[in-house]
């Protein structure tokens, strides 16, 4: 055997769901341990027995991820590996199965679905058109409309935060909580549970935001931005605002934008999930 091991990623759509998880799973082993390299799109086996010929298949340590829909490629794939003793993991029969026989119907079999450009799809677009517009303080004036509502200090992650949530098909809308300026008056009439107040340390802020200060003309205009006495009051003030608000806290020190995103919309629909059975007994 040569090289390190691959790991092919086979489907007949984009291949996006398996390598997700083989991404997921690879990133429990050290850096590089694996190559991974991806065919979509795969209409008949025949492409599956060139691509591994092609990459050497019988030479290298080698296994196959596959999310194939169709119930006759499906099971041509998994003769052809087994005949090639090839080791794979079916992420999408197993699946199929289950929900099959849970509802009581038959799977579609149709690739790509997920793509298609249906309500959802266009649900996503409007999102990120609204967390466009009301990035950085912009288009307070119908705040109340957002899903959630981020709030927090300069480099706390509040736009990246909500370009991801806009992409799970959230309408997010954030403030900057600037020193000297009261945030909008229409911050104060949202729905405090959706509203989250972002906070890191100062460590963090301040090394985030000597970043941002290339040269000592930046460091002259703004001599105190990356103060860190100057980021505890910040932060102190920070705090205080969303005391006041009742908005719940979320951390963003330590974390990848998609635990933070996680946090906040798990808590966002938990707080949901609650009125809406609130407003379903009422009504007994």
């Amino acid at each position: 055997m040569v090289g390190k091991p691959i790991i092919h990623v086979v489907s007949d759509s984009l291949g996006d769901t398996a390598c997700e998880v083989v991404l997921a799973a690879a990133g429990q082993f050290p850096p590089d341990a694996f190559e991974i390299v991806r065919l979509p799109k795969v209409e008949r086996v025949s492409q599956v027995e060139r691509h591994l010929a092609e990459h050497g298949a019988s030479n290298r340590q080698a296994a196959v991820f596959h999310t194939i829909v169709g119930p006759a490629l499906r099971d041509e794939v998994t003769e052809l590996l087994q005949r090639l003793d090839i080791p794979a993991v079916d992420l999408m029969g197993p699946a199929l199965g289950l929900l099959s026989s849970l509802s009581g119907t038959k799977p579609l079999g149709i690739p790509g679905v997920i793509h298609r450009t249906d309500e959802r799809y266009f649900h996503r677009i409007s999102c990120m058109e609204f967390t466009l517009e009301h990035d950085d303080g912009a288009g307070s004036e119908d705040l109340c409309r957002a899903d959630i509502v981020l709030i927090g200090v300069s480099r706390t992650s509040k736009t990246p935060l909500s370009m991801y949530l806009a992409l799970q098909g959230y309408r997010v809308a954030n403030i900057p909580l600037v020193p000297g300026s009261e945030p909008p008056r229409e911050l104060f009439e949202c729905d405090p549970a959706r509203v989250f107040g972002l906070l890191s340390t100062t460590e963090v802020i301040a090394s985030r935001r000597n970043e941002r200060l290339e040269g000592p003309l930046a460091r002259a205009v703004a001599p105190s931005y990356a103060d860190p006495e100057h980021i505890a009051r910040e932060l102190d003030d920070a705090r205080a605002l969303m005391r006041r608000l009742g908005c719940f806290v979320v951390r963003t020190d330590g974390k990848a934008i998609e635990e933070s995103a996680a946090e906040i919309s798990a808590h966002l629909e938990r707080i949901l999930a609650k009125r809406r059975l609130r407003a379903d007994a009422s009504t007994l």
